[in-house]
């Protein structure tokens, strides 16, 4: 009963597209049209979709890290830490949290796991989203970003992607790195811009009068050696027990460490043996120096960490960065350039439409082995327009973007959707060659003959494409764009192919004619197609 029902409604549908086949066949120069056009409309398809490098997933995690002031004291930066725990462990979609602070620079890090997709209602992006606004306290700021896990090179920063700028004096890097971070800040298409630029961090210099601490018995080891002890790390003894020892560090008490003012309070002894106060014959001055200076390669630099806005392709990201590059019009020493992620990237953008042109020119020359001919790869290769602008409209109505993956699944099209004009053009070179058929004869029977093989086939792959495009869970994000290309593709070229391969083999067979390779003339009239 099952078996009838289906084949029932499969000689209905094939009841419909001979009819329609007839028709298209005897108005070849609109189907032409549709043709050409559909060429056209893929290369447009092509230009204007958002691209990117791979998705962006949600794998459960968030990494966060901590920016203070230069200027900002350890015990701040830790109550900072507590602070963002708080406001961290307050929001629905977190699990756990667990951080750190940096002793020696005043930076921390917090790990974030987020609960599992069923038990939120945000994605890691929309969660960061959320938060981004409440992690502004005064002197520290929470960079959140969603470890992925393809990422590639660059450095370890506050965001997920890197814009390095570098330039042979100290000077003009701190300068145009300053005015890149500005602009960049300022572009709707990023978010969480900051700079690993540390050059605000206070320093105090000790100004020794020689003179006067040569008159009483002071010298400048003596000096070093007093403030080691008060705000170094001097171990001074170690205390063993059963099961463990402890390190004792001899240091000024804290009240003592916050401000140069301490310095009043330290004495040093003399060769004398006389306590002298510092303050006798020491001044401080106080000034801002950098913390550190990266370098690439032998120029000093700055990288600036950016995340995207919500919606926004790493592409239309990029583009903003190099017009605004464009705009503010760096000197000669000074220029800028992307780095891991964004520069890969751009690497792939560049060379996208030379790998869709090699694997063409891969199967044109396949295929004219094959057929031992010039003219008949074309017609093949001629189905592949209708695959790309059904990948490509599947990723625009979908809100997705066209990346790697988004390119393999196109790629795979190819050798998916090529294979409906190989059947019928094998059909039809046979009925010619064998049976004396004319090329409008054969290409009909050959359209009829293989259309059930060819929905079967079809339809085979394009459900085996639903489940990566519907997929949900862990890691779906990195799946989902394959899916969406192939089932896009083949809806599309599904019912174009059906239509454009015969009008286009007619059309290409006589050109192959207008060269000399056939003189046989070519019938104009449609076989019957009664039983």
């Amino acid at each position: 009963m099952l078996y009838r029902t289906f084949e029932a409604g499969f000689n209905g549908l094939l009841g419909g597209y001979r009819r329609s086949l007839r028709w298209v066949l005897h108005h070849p120069a609109l189907m032409l049209s549709v043709t050409i056009g559909t060429a056209c409309f893929s290369i447009y398809l092509y230009i204007i979709i958002p691209k990117g490098f791979f998705p962006q997933q949600d794998t459960g995690l968030l990494q966060g890290n901590i920016q203070s002031a230069p200027n900002q004291a350890f015990a701040i930066t830790s109550e900072r830490l507590g602070q963002f725990m708080k406001i961290l462990m307050s929001d629905p979609a977190i699990a756990t949290a667990a951080g750190s602070v940096n002793g020696t620079r005043g930076f921390g890090q917090i790990n974030i796991q987020l609960k599992p997709l069923g038990e939120r209602n945000a994605s890691a992006d929309q969660v960061i989203a959320r938060l981004r606004p409440k992690l502004q306290l005064p002197g520290s700021t929470l960079f959140l970003q969603s470890p992925q896990e393809l990422r590639i090179g660059g450095r370890g920063g506050n965001a997920q992607f890197q814009y390095t700028v570098q330039a042979d004096t100290i000077e003009d890097l701190q300068k145009w790195a300053g005015i890149m971070l500005d602009g960049i800040k300022a572009l709707p298409q990023i978010r969480d811009s900051n700079t690993d630029l540390a050059n605000r961090g206070l320093e105090t210099r000790l100004v020794i009068d020689r003179d006067t601490a040569s008159r009483v018995g002071v010298t400048p080891q003596i000096v070093d050696n007093a403030l080691y002890s008060a705000f170094g790390q001097r171990q001074v003894s170690t205390m063993y027990k059963p099961l463990n020892q402890y390190h004792v560090v001899m240091e000024a008490e804290l009240a003592y460490q916050q401000n140069p003012d301490a310095l009043e309070n330290i004495y040093v002894r003399s060769v004398n043996g006389v306590e002298v106060p510092l303050s006798s014959f020491i001044h401080y001055e106080s000034g801002l120096t950098a913390q550190s200076i990266n370098h690439q390669g032998q120029f000093p630099s700055v990288t600036l960490s950016f995340n995207l806005a919500e919606g926004v392709s790493l592409g239309e990201a990029v583009d903003a960065v190099k017009e605004l590059e464009r705009q503010v019009r760096m000197p000669a020493n000074v220029h800028g350039n992307f780095q891991g992620t964004a520069q890969a990237f751009q690497a792939s953008l560049a060379n996208q439409p030379w790998l869709i042109l090699a694997a063409l020119l891969t199967v044109y020359i396949v295929l004219g082995v094959l057929y031992e001919s010039y003219i008949h790869p074309i017609t093949i290769l001629s189905t592949l327009p209708s695959a790309g602008v059904g990948a490509l409209l599947a990723l625009l109505l979908t809100n997705s973007e066209l990346n790697v993956i988004g390119m393999i699944g196109i790629i795979l099209l190819i050798g998916i959707v090529k294979k409906n004009a190989i059947m019928m053009i094998d059909f039809a070179l046979e009925a010619e060659r064998r049976e004396g058929k004319g090329p409008l004869e054969g290409i009909y029977q050959a359209c009829l003959l293989r259309f059930r093989p060819i929905m079967m086939t079809t339809m085979a792959a394009l459900l085996g494409g639903l489940p990566l495009a519907l997929g949900k869970g862990t890691g779906a994000e990195i799946r989902r764009p394959l899916g969406i290309t192939i089932v896009g593709g083949l809806a599309v070229s599904q019912i174009l192919t059906l239509y454009t391969t015969p009008v286009v083999y007619l059309y290409l067979d006589r050109v192959r004619l207008w060269l000399g390779s056939r003189t046989k003339s070519q019938p104009h009239l449609l076989p019957s197609t009664r039983a």
